[in-house]
């Protein structure tokens, strides 16, 4: 860069504005600054030279921290006084220039050399020794053409400006020392190179947006994971960061490493969505696989805490395997919260399978208990006895154990801590005493109905379990107390819930209470006035509350309502009873016999005097006897009274006619053979000793309407009873 120098005549003597500005520009762009002085100005005060090194170094000091710039001075026109006394002179003149100008607080005590590396070379005069100047030119040229290298004429390059950033670099300098402003050039560096690193990494970040085989990456992680993703993608990743470093390597280096952070740090921010995207299914993978292998180990019998550590820790390996081919070199990416989602992952999985098989298992012994439990218990209240609650809290241990011991077994292959195995169990057990707990509680729902069935079971059938027919013979006051007294010890049975084993007085106190001899009405009266009635109370002595199934006072009402349903029962046998005993028995009372016997005293006599008498009697004994089977008249007044006279009534004439008629033809000769005629005897003997034995027997009506078949002997019966007795009244009516 040629400038115009300190004397040029375009300016005149007093511009100095541009000189400055020029030889500050020639400063902050350039590491070697020729300056041309004559021979003949060395050692003189006055020299040309003298104000532009004044300006050199006053600019100078407006840096705030100057580079190493190297001043090489051409002496033109050089005398035959050799180089190596005249460059001593010159070092002396510009220390002398160095240490006259003022400088600021922080350089006061700066050597020259901080700033400054001094070369001198000297040319002869062109115009006397062409080819001389000429060579020396030529030599000179050549120290330039490795200035750069190290102990070349450039000196300190640290900090240049790449020619990529001259072009920006230098318009920048330009337009602040237009401005008039100090020059921070080691600032303005670092702002070029700030400026050309970030236009190169956004090239780069836009050359990797575009990148095919990033493109193909991208789209394939989204269906699933990538075998070899991490080496690939680190090998897309450091190319583009090498050819960074190849064209950002003469920056600033500070800038240059700062701005490549910054290039890696957007560039792993750009695939990392996509990193992710892979890990999320390399997670999703290991936690379907550990749910799979987890299904089929369950399935093959295997206990649930080995199945689960074993699947675990597969899954969680395959998923290590995974992220180590997912990881990219240049990241340093933690995903320990990747694997920690996994692991929790896996660990909610875990637990939602081990409670929801600890749930069937629970539910499997719940069902088995409540088989076990509920209709034997149901059983055990439909005989409930003395030793019921015993039975039931003997059933009750002995399948609470053995449920206990197989869902013990079973859920030992869970591995659970001992405080969680007890409280299952605990929970089992509480749920078979909540199976019988339940049942009492229904069944004492139902207790009056309960009630009244052991009533009519009690009641209605004998020891044998057959039912029981009222004949007269039965103490039905005694059956009525056995039949109220299992009501009652059914009531007190399910008045509490007995599982604990605890004595209580629940049944004497009932029994005390409810069986005892009805009392007067004052007497009740008198009780409830004195409110000693042990049943007058909402709770039971020495029992929970949470037991009692039946309060004292539900008890009595449930008591008394019994005693009245029950009370048209007991009046239907004892009515049954008095009619069995009324229907068989046709013979006045004993007192009646007696005034019989006393005033018909003269009558029997007269009938033993009059042999004849009796003889009509007879006749008379039999016709009505006759009259009687014929009719049926026990069975008519089966139906009542009135609707037994009543049938009597309109029979009475018919049956007469009948009888008349059919004595009438045994008469006119349609007498039987000889052989039944002698069998009549026989036959009336028969039917005398029949109602000596069975007075009250009768003949059903239906044997009245017989089949009738007529033979050459005569009229035949075919109900042998019936023809029996038709042959007697024949027999009779001869005799008569």
């Amino acid at each position: 860069m040629d400038l115009e120098g300190t004397d040029g005549r375009e300016r005149g003597e007093d511009d100095t504005t541009f000189e400055k500005q020029s030889a500050l520009f020639a400063l902050a762009v350039a590491d070697i600054v020729l300056i041309n002085m004559w021979c003949h100005d060395i050692g003189r005060e006055q020299a040309a030279n003298k104000p532009l090194l004044k300006t050199v170094f006053q600019v100078m000091m407006r840096l705030f921290s100057p580079r190493k710039t190297t001043l090489l001075f051409v002496i033109r026109d050089k005398t035959k006084t050799p180089l190596e006394y005249l460059e001593p002179i010159l070092r002396e003149d510009i220390q002398k220039i160095w240490n006259a100008v003022r400088k600021p607080e922080s350089h006061k005590d700066t050597p020259l050399s901080e700033f400054f590396n001094v070369e001198v070379t000297a040319l002869s005069s062109f115009e006397e020794k062409e080819d001389l100047f000429k060579e020396q030119v030529s030599e000179l040229r050549q120290r330039f053409f490795n200035s750069i290298s190290p102990g070349g004429l450039a000196g300190d390059r640290q900090g240049v400006v790449p020619a990529s950033g001259f072009s920006f670099s230098a318009q920048q300098i330009w337009k602040v020392i237009k401005e008039n402003k100090d020059l921070d050039l080691p600032a303005h560096k670092v702002m070029v190179a700030t400026v050309r690193c970030e236009e190169i990494a956004d090239e780069k970040l836009h050359h990797l947006a575009s990148n095919e085989d990033w493109l193909a990456f991208e789209e394939a992680v989204q269906r699933g994971p990538i075998s070899g993703f991490g080496s690939k993608l680190s090998f897309i990743l450091e190319t583009y960061f090498a050819e960074y470093d190849k064209e950002a390597l003469y920056f600033d280096q500070g800038v240059r490493n700062a701005k490549r952070k910054q290039l890696e740090s957007k560039a792993l921010d750009f695939v990392h969505p996509a990193y992710l995207n892979l890990l999320g299914h390399l997670r999703f993978k290991a936690l379907e696989d550990f749910k799979l292998r987890l299904e089929q180990m369950l399935n093959k019998g295997e206990g649930f805490a080995v199945s689960a550590r074993t699947c675990t820790q597969s899954c969680m390996l395959e998923f290590d395997q995974g992220y180590a081919d997912a990881a990219i070199k240049q990241a340093n990416w933690d995903t320990s919260k990747v694997k920690e989602k996994l692991r929790r992952d896996i660990d909610a999985h875990t637990l939602s399978v081990r409670d929801a098989k600890l749930f069937e298992l629970m539910v499997s012994y719940e069902k088995q208990l409540s088989k076990s439990l509920s209709e034997p218990v149901e059983s055990l209240f439909d005989a409930a006895g003395r030793d019921t609650w015993a039975s039931i809290r003997k059933l009750l241990t002995r399948e609470s154990e053995i449920a206990v011991s197989e869902f013990s077994a079973a859920i030992s292959g869970f591995e659970l801590d001992q405080s969680t195995v007890e409280k299952m169990l605990q929970d089992l057990r509480d749920y078979a005493r909540n199976v019988v707990e339940k049942k009492a509680r229904e069944v004492a729902g139902n207790v009056l109905i309960c009630m009244k069935d052991r009533f009519s079971t009690v009641f209605s059938h004998d020891n044998d379990s057959m039912p029981r027919a009222w004949t007269g013979k039965e103490d039905i006051k005694t059956i009525t107390k056995d039949a109220r007294t299992a009501s009652l010890r059914f009531l007190s049975v399910m008045a509490s819930i007995r599982l604990d084993e605890k004595p209580d007085e629940i049944e004497n106190t009932l029994f005390s209470s409810l069986m005892e001899e009805p009392m007067t009405a004052a007497s009740s009266v008198d009780r409830s006035i004195t409110s000693s009635d042990p049943l007058a109370s909402s709770s039971w002595e020495e029992v929970s509350p949470k037991n009692i199934l039946i309060t004292p006072v539900q008890c009595k009402s449930l008591w008394r309502q019994f005693n009245a349903e029950t009370e048209y029962t007991v009046t239907q046998a004892i009515s049954a009873q008095e009619a069995y005993k009324q229907s068989n028995n046709w013979l006045p009372p004993p007192w009646a016999i007696m005034a019989m016997v006393v005033l018909g005293f003269n009558e029997f006599m007269l009938l033993l005097r009059n042999p004849l008498y009796l003889m009509v009697l007879f006749v008379a004994y039999l016709l009505s006897k006759a009259m009687w089977v014929q009719m049926d008249i026990p069975g008519q007044f089966q139906h009542g009274t009135l609707a037994g006279l009543i049938s009597i009534s309109s029979r009475f004439l018919p049956t007469v006619m009948n009888l008349l008629k059919r004595l009438a033809e045994e008469a006119q000769g349609h007498q039987t053979p000889d052989a039944p005629r002698q069998q009549s005897p026989l036959a009336f003997q028969s039917f005398k000793n029949q109602n000596n034995l069975n007075p009250t027997s009768t003949i059903p009506e239906s044997s009245v309407s017989s089949n009738i078949s007529t033979s050459d002997v005569g009229i035949e019966y075919s109900s042998p009873n019936l023809t029996h007795k038709r042959s007697t009244l024949v027999r009779e009516a001869q005799i008569s």
